[in-house]
C-alpha cells in the first residue's frame, strides 16, 4: 500500500496539480488586492465617492455609518458591497483563466498540426534495400 501511495504521490500530474493550487491561491490573493485596493476605489470615485465595502443593509433596521461599526455593534447585515467586490474579483480571475486556457489550446493545436516524422520502415525493408544496394554495387 505504501508503494502504491508513493507511485501516486510522485506522478507528474499530482505535482503539477499541487503547484497549480499554490499558484492559484497566490493569484487569487493578488486579484483580491487588485480589486479591493486599486480598481474599486477608482470606480467608487467615478461613481461619486462610493465606498463599496460600506454598502450594506442592516436586517434589524438599525442605522450604522460603516460596516465595521455595524459589526462591532453585533448587527446582522447583508454585505452587498463586499459581495460585489468578490464577484468583480471572480470575473477578473475567470477572464485571466480564459486567456490561459485559450493560449494552452492554441499551443496544443500547433503541436498537433506539426507534421510528424514518417515512421521508420520495417526492419525487413531496410535489410532488403541493403541487399538490393549490394547487388547493384556488385554488378
Amino acid at each position: 500500500m505504501l508503494k502504491e501511495f508513493k507511485e501516486f504521490a510522485v506522478k507528474g500530474n499530482v505535482v503539477d496539480m499541487a503547484i497549480g493550487i499554490v499558484i492559484g491561491a497566490a493569484f487569487g490573493t493578488i486579484v483580491k488586492s487588485l480589486v479591493d485596493d486599486m480598481i474599486m476605489p477608482v470606480v467608487g470615485l467615478i461613481l461619486g465617492n462610493v465606498d463599496f465595502t460600506n454598502i450594506f443593509v442592516t436586517l434589524s433596521g438599525e442605522s450604522h455609518a460603516t460596516l465595521e461599526q455595524a459589526k462591532e455593534a453585533g448587527a446582522v447585515t447583508l454585505n452587498i458591497g463586499v459581495f460585489f467586490n468578490a464577484v468583480f474579483a471572480f470575473l477578473i480571475v475567470a477572464f485571466a483563466m480564459f486567456f490561459v486556457v485559450k493560449s494552452m489550446n492554441k499551443l496544443k493545436r500547433q503541436e498537433a498540426e506539426a507534421p510528424a516524422e514518417p515512421a521508420a520502415p520495417p526492419k525487413q525493408e531496410v535489410l532488403l534495400e541493403e541487399i538490393r544496394d549490394l547487388l547493384k554495387a556488385a554488378n
